[in-house]
C-alpha cells in the first residue's frame, strides 16, 4: 500500500538548520509531484512548499529563501533543507502526495526551534 515516512525532525535553535526526508513507497514516486506541509499548536495545516516531478520548486512566502525543496528519485526520497530556522517554524512537518485523486500523508515529523 502507498506509505510516506517523514524523518529528521528534532529540536533546533533559531538560525540553525535541519533536513527532513520522506520516503515514498507503493506509488511511482519519480512521475509525482510532490508537497511539505505543517502544522503549529491550534492552527491550519499550511502549504510549505512543492516539487514538481522534474524538479521544480515552489514556496510558501513566509520560508522562500530559508527553505529547499529537493528530490532524489533513484531513492524515492523528497527532502526538506530548513536554514535560518525560527521559532514560528516550530510544527509538525508532514509529506504529502496525491495519487489517483486522493491525498496521502505521512505521519508527521515534529520540528522545534527554540528561541
Amino acid at each position: 500500500q502507498l506509505q510516506l515516512v517523514e524523518s529528521g525532525g528534532g529540536l533546533a535553535q533559531a538560525g540553525g538548520s535541519l533536513r527532513l526526508s520522506c520516503v515514498g513507497s507503493g506509488f511511482t514516486f519519480s512521475v509525482k509531484a510532490m508537497g511539505w506541509y505543517r502544522q503549529a499548536p491550534g492552527k491550519q495545516r499550511e502549504l510549505v512548499g512543492g516539487i514538481t516531478s522534474g524538479g521544480g520548486a515552489s514556496y510558501a512566502d513566509s520560508v522562500k529563501g530559508r527553505f529547499t525543496i529537493s528530490r532524489d528519485n533513484a531513492k524515492n526520497t523528497l527532502y526538506l533543507q530548513m536554514n535560518g530556522l525560527k521559532p514560528e517554524d516550530t510544527a509538525v512537518y508532514y509529506c504529502s502526495v496525491v495519487v489517483a485523486l486522493q491525498r496521502y500523508w505521512g505521519q508527521g515529523t515534529q520540528v522545534t526551534v527554540s528561541s
